[in-house]
Protein backbone atom coordinates (compact mmCIF):
# COMPACT_ATOMS: atom_id res chain seq x y z
CA UNK A 1 0.00 0.00 0.00
CA UNK A 2 1.40 3.39 -1.02
CA UNK A 3 1.96 6.36 1.21
CA UNK A 4 -0.86 8.91 1.60
CA UNK A 5 -0.53 11.95 -0.72
CA UNK A 6 -0.40 14.24 2.32
CA UNK A 7 2.78 12.55 3.57
CA UNK A 8 4.44 12.83 0.14
CA UNK A 9 3.39 16.50 -0.15
CA UNK A 10 4.82 17.24 3.29
CA UNK A 11 8.10 15.54 2.35
CA UNK A 12 8.31 17.60 -0.85
CA UNK A 13 7.61 20.89 0.93
CA UNK A 14 10.07 20.21 3.74
CA UNK A 15 12.59 19.10 1.13
CA UNK A 16 12.19 22.46 -0.62
CA UNK A 17 12.76 24.27 2.67
CA UNK A 18 15.87 22.25 3.47
CA UNK A 19 17.13 22.58 -0.09
CA UNK A 20 16.95 26.37 0.15
CA UNK A 21 19.61 26.37 2.87
CA UNK A 22 21.67 23.87 0.85
CA UNK A 23 21.42 26.36 -2.01
CA UNK A 24 22.68 29.13 0.26
CA UNK A 25 25.76 27.05 1.09
CA UNK A 26 26.28 26.33 -2.62
CA UNK A 27 25.78 29.99 -3.50
CA UNK A 28 29.12 31.02 -2.00
CA UNK A 29 30.87 28.13 -3.73
CA UNK A 30 29.49 28.89 -7.18
CA UNK A 31 30.04 32.65 -6.80
CA UNK A 32 33.74 32.15 -6.06
CA UNK A 33 34.03 29.71 -8.97
CA UNK A 34 32.22 32.08 -11.34
CA UNK A 35 34.66 34.93 -10.69
CA UNK A 36 37.93 33.35 -9.57
CA UNK A 37 37.41 30.19 -11.68
CA UNK A 38 38.67 27.95 -8.88
CA UNK A 39 37.10 25.47 -6.44
CA UNK A 40 37.37 26.69 -2.85
CA UNK A 41 38.37 23.62 -0.83
CA UNK A 42 38.14 25.67 2.38
CA UNK A 43 34.40 26.15 1.88
CA UNK A 44 33.33 23.42 4.30
CA UNK A 45 35.83 24.50 6.97
CA UNK A 46 34.65 28.11 6.73
CA UNK A 47 31.05 26.92 7.17
CA UNK A 48 32.12 25.01 10.30
CA UNK A 49 33.86 28.13 11.59
CA UNK A 50 30.71 30.19 10.99
CA UNK A 51 28.56 27.62 12.82
CA UNK A 52 30.91 27.75 15.79
CA UNK A 53 30.75 31.55 15.72
CA UNK A 54 26.94 31.37 15.86
CA UNK A 55 27.20 28.81 18.67
CA UNK A 56 29.55 31.06 20.70
CA UNK A 57 27.24 34.05 20.15
CA UNK A 58 24.38 32.03 21.63
CA UNK A 59 26.29 30.23 24.42
CA UNK A 60 28.40 33.18 25.62
CA UNK A 61 26.31 36.23 24.72
CA UNK A 62 22.80 34.79 24.59
CA UNK A 63 22.27 36.04 21.04
CA UNK A 64 19.73 34.07 19.00
CA UNK A 65 21.29 32.68 15.76
CA UNK A 66 18.68 34.44 13.64
CA UNK A 67 19.51 37.77 15.31
CA UNK A 68 23.23 37.05 14.88
CA UNK A 69 22.90 36.26 11.15
CA UNK A 70 23.55 39.77 9.81
CA UNK A 71 26.40 40.66 12.22
CA UNK A 72 28.01 37.30 11.45
CA UNK A 73 27.60 37.93 7.71
CA UNK A 74 29.43 41.25 8.10
CA UNK A 75 32.16 39.63 10.22
CA UNK A 76 32.69 36.76 7.81
CA UNK A 77 32.66 39.07 4.81
CA UNK A 78 35.66 40.75 6.42
CA UNK A 79 37.30 37.39 7.19
CA UNK A 80 36.76 36.20 3.62
CA UNK A 81 38.08 39.46 2.18
CA UNK A 82 41.25 39.32 4.29
CA UNK A 83 41.83 35.61 3.65
CA UNK A 84 41.68 36.14 -0.11
CA UNK A 85 43.63 39.41 -0.12
CA UNK A 86 46.35 38.50 2.40
CA UNK A 87 46.66 34.71 2.13
CA UNK A 88 45.19 33.10 -0.99
CA UNK A 89 46.12 35.83 -3.46
CA UNK A 90 49.78 36.28 -2.43
CA UNK A 91 50.40 32.56 -1.78
CA UNK A 92 48.94 31.44 -5.11
CA UNK A 93 51.16 33.77 -7.18
CA UNK A 94 48.45 33.97 -9.83
CA UNK A 95 48.37 30.23 -10.56
CA UNK A 96 45.03 28.42 -10.25
CA UNK A 97 46.63 25.15 -9.20
CA UNK A 98 48.34 26.97 -6.32
CA UNK A 99 44.98 28.38 -5.19
CA UNK A 100 43.60 24.85 -4.92
CA UNK A 101 46.51 23.82 -2.70
CA UNK A 102 46.27 26.97 -0.58
CA UNK A 103 42.52 26.54 0.05
CA UNK A 104 43.08 22.87 0.87
CA UNK A 105 45.76 23.87 3.35
CA UNK A 106 43.44 26.50 4.85
CA UNK A 107 40.75 23.85 5.27
CA UNK A 108 43.11 21.61 7.24
CA UNK A 109 44.31 24.51 9.41
CA UNK A 110 40.78 25.73 10.21
CA UNK A 111 39.48 22.24 11.00
CA UNK A 112 42.37 21.52 13.34
CA UNK A 113 42.02 24.92 14.98
CA UNK A 114 38.34 24.21 15.66
CA UNK A 115 39.31 20.79 17.00
CA UNK A 116 41.91 22.34 19.33
CA UNK A 117 39.53 25.01 20.66
CA UNK A 118 36.25 23.10 20.88
CA UNK A 119 37.51 19.49 21.06
CA UNK A 120 35.70 16.76 19.17
CA UNK A 121 32.44 17.11 21.09
CA UNK A 122 29.22 17.57 19.15
CA UNK A 123 27.45 20.74 20.26
CA UNK A 124 23.95 22.05 19.71
CA UNK A 125 21.79 24.86 21.05
CA UNK A 126 18.46 24.75 22.82
CA UNK A 127 16.07 27.34 21.43
CA UNK A 128 12.32 27.22 22.20
CA UNK A 129 11.25 27.18 18.56
CA UNK A 130 13.56 24.36 17.38
CA UNK A 131 10.71 21.83 17.23
CA UNK A 132 7.93 24.25 16.29
CA UNK A 133 5.88 23.62 13.17
CA UNK A 134 3.69 25.75 10.93
CA UNK A 135 0.40 24.34 9.65
CA UNK A 136 -0.02 24.71 5.89
CA UNK A 137 -3.28 22.99 5.06
CA UNK A 138 -2.85 19.26 5.65
CA UNK A 139 0.93 19.53 6.05
CA UNK A 140 3.23 20.57 8.90
CA UNK A 141 6.32 22.59 8.06
CA UNK A 142 9.34 22.98 10.32
CA UNK A 143 9.56 26.56 11.63
CA UNK A 144 13.40 26.78 11.43
CA UNK A 145 13.29 25.49 7.84
CA UNK A 146 10.69 28.09 6.87
CA UNK A 147 12.91 30.83 8.33
CA UNK A 148 15.87 29.38 6.41
CA UNK A 149 13.86 29.39 3.18
CA UNK A 150 12.84 33.03 3.63
CA UNK A 151 16.44 34.00 4.43
CA UNK A 152 17.72 32.24 1.31
CA UNK A 153 15.21 34.05 -0.91
CA UNK A 154 16.18 37.37 0.70
CA UNK A 155 19.90 36.70 0.10
CA UNK A 156 19.20 35.66 -3.48
CA UNK A 157 17.28 38.89 -4.16
CA UNK A 158 19.98 40.99 -2.46
CA UNK A 159 22.68 39.34 -4.59
CA UNK A 160 20.66 39.92 -7.76
CA UNK A 161 20.30 43.62 -6.93
CA UNK A 162 24.01 43.84 -6.05
CA UNK A 163 25.16 42.16 -9.25
CA UNK A 164 22.77 43.99 -11.59
CA UNK A 165 22.46 47.53 -10.26
CA UNK A 166 25.66 48.44 -8.40
CA UNK A 167 29.13 49.39 -9.59
CA UNK A 168 30.58 46.61 -7.45
CA UNK A 169 28.33 44.07 -9.14
CA UNK A 170 29.26 45.36 -12.59
CA UNK A 171 32.96 45.11 -11.67
CA UNK A 172 32.46 41.53 -10.45
CA UNK A 173 30.71 40.57 -13.68
CA UNK A 174 33.41 42.24 -15.76
CA UNK A 175 36.20 40.38 -13.96
CA UNK A 176 34.29 37.09 -14.26
CA UNK A 177 33.89 37.63 -18.00
CA UNK A 178 37.36 38.91 -18.89
CA UNK A 179 39.97 39.45 -16.17
CA UNK A 180 42.60 41.06 -18.39
CA UNK A 181 40.15 43.40 -20.09
CA UNK A 182 38.74 44.47 -16.71
CA UNK A 183 42.23 45.30 -15.47
CA UNK A 184 42.95 47.34 -18.61
CA UNK A 185 39.94 49.61 -17.98
CA UNK A 186 41.06 50.32 -14.42
CA UNK A 187 39.23 47.71 -12.32
CA UNK A 188 41.24 46.52 -9.31
CA UNK A 189 41.06 42.77 -10.00
CA UNK A 190 42.65 41.75 -6.68
CA UNK A 191 40.07 43.84 -4.80
CA UNK A 192 37.19 42.32 -6.81
CA UNK A 193 38.51 38.83 -6.08
CA UNK A 194 38.62 39.59 -2.36
CA UNK A 195 35.12 41.15 -2.38
CA UNK A 196 33.73 38.09 -4.18
CA UNK A 197 35.39 35.72 -1.73
CA UNK A 198 34.03 37.86 1.12
CA UNK A 199 30.48 37.71 -0.28
CA UNK A 200 30.74 33.93 -0.62
CA UNK A 201 31.92 33.63 2.98
CA UNK A 202 29.15 35.95 4.18
CA UNK A 203 26.60 33.61 2.52
CA UNK A 204 28.12 30.78 4.58
CA UNK A 205 27.68 32.78 7.78
CA UNK A 206 23.98 33.31 7.08
CA UNK A 207 23.58 29.61 6.19
CA UNK A 208 25.32 28.68 9.47
CA UNK A 209 22.89 30.85 11.46
CA UNK A 210 19.95 29.20 9.66
CA UNK A 211 21.28 25.68 10.28
CA UNK A 212 22.24 25.90 13.95
CA UNK A 213 18.75 25.97 15.58
CA UNK A 214 17.92 22.55 14.11
CA UNK A 215 21.37 21.04 13.59
CA UNK A 216 24.56 20.34 15.51
CA UNK A 217 28.11 21.58 15.06
CA UNK A 218 31.37 19.63 15.26
CA UNK A 219 34.86 20.34 13.87
CA UNK A 220 34.18 18.56 10.57
CA UNK A 221 30.44 19.12 10.14
CA UNK A 222 31.00 21.43 7.16
CA UNK A 223 32.38 18.58 5.05
CA UNK A 224 28.96 16.90 4.84
CA UNK A 225 27.33 20.10 3.61
CA UNK A 226 30.06 20.94 1.14
CA UNK A 227 29.67 17.54 -0.57
CA UNK A 228 26.01 18.36 -1.12
CA UNK A 229 27.00 21.88 -2.21
CA UNK A 230 29.37 20.50 -4.88
CA UNK A 231 26.53 18.35 -6.22
CA UNK A 232 24.25 21.40 -6.32
CA UNK A 233 26.86 23.48 -8.16
CA UNK A 234 27.30 20.73 -10.76
CA UNK A 235 23.52 20.32 -11.10
CA UNK A 236 22.80 24.05 -11.39
CA UNK A 237 25.83 24.85 -13.54
CA UNK A 238 29.30 25.95 -12.44
CA UNK A 239 29.29 29.68 -11.73
CA UNK A 240 25.49 30.11 -11.99
CA UNK A 241 23.89 31.86 -9.00
CA UNK A 242 20.37 30.97 -10.18
CA UNK A 243 21.54 27.40 -10.76
CA UNK A 244 22.80 27.16 -7.17
CA UNK A 245 19.42 28.20 -5.76
CA UNK A 246 17.35 26.02 -8.11
CA UNK A 247 19.78 23.12 -7.71
CA UNK A 248 19.51 23.41 -3.94
CA UNK A 249 15.72 23.12 -4.09
CA UNK A 250 15.92 20.10 -6.40
CA UNK A 251 18.49 18.34 -4.21
CA UNK A 252 16.46 19.07 -1.07
CA UNK A 253 13.37 17.43 -2.57
CA UNK A 254 15.36 14.45 -3.87
CA UNK A 255 16.94 13.91 -0.45
CA UNK A 256 13.60 14.20 1.34
CA UNK A 257 11.81 11.75 -0.99
CA UNK A 258 14.75 9.32 -0.93
CA UNK A 259 14.64 9.37 2.88
CA UNK A 260 10.88 8.82 2.81
CA UNK A 261 10.92 5.84 0.46
CA UNK A 262 14.32 4.31 1.22
CA UNK A 263 14.75 5.18 4.88
CA UNK A 264 16.54 8.04 6.64
CA UNK A 265 19.95 6.33 6.52
CA UNK A 266 19.76 6.06 2.70
CA UNK A 267 18.36 9.55 2.12
CA UNK A 268 21.47 10.88 0.38
CA UNK A 269 21.67 8.08 -2.20
CA UNK A 270 19.35 10.06 -4.45
CA UNK A 271 21.65 13.08 -4.27
CA UNK A 272 24.66 11.24 -5.62
CA UNK A 273 22.59 9.43 -8.26
CA UNK A 274 21.52 12.87 -9.49
CA UNK A 275 25.18 13.95 -9.45
CA UNK A 276 26.21 11.02 -11.66
CA UNK A 277 23.26 11.45 -14.04
CA UNK A 278 23.96 15.16 -14.53
CA UNK A 279 27.62 14.44 -15.32
CA UNK A 280 26.55 11.83 -17.88
CA UNK A 281 23.63 13.67 -19.51
CA UNK A 282 24.33 17.40 -19.10
CA UNK A 283 27.84 18.12 -17.77
CA UNK A 284 27.26 21.90 -17.98
CA UNK A 285 24.34 21.67 -15.52
CA UNK A 286 20.86 23.13 -15.77
CA UNK A 287 21.97 26.76 -16.14
CA UNK A 288 25.64 26.38 -17.06
CA UNK A 289 27.05 27.77 -20.28
CA UNK A 290 29.10 25.69 -22.65
CA UNK A 291 32.79 26.51 -22.78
Amino acid sequence: MGLPPEIILEAVLNGLLTGAVYGLVALGLTLVYGVLHIINFAHGALLTMAMYAAYVAWASLGVDPYVAALPLAALFFGIGYLVQRLVIGPASRGKDENILLVTLGLSIIIENLMLAVFRSDTRSIDVPYAMDVIEAGPTLLSYPRVIGFVATIAVGVALYVLMRFTMTGKAIRAVAKERTGAALVGIDVAHVYAVTFGIGTACLAIAAAMLLPSFYVSPRVGNAFVLVAFTIVVLGGMGSVVGALVGGLVIGVVESLSGLFLGESLGQIGIFLIFILVLLVRPTGLFGARA
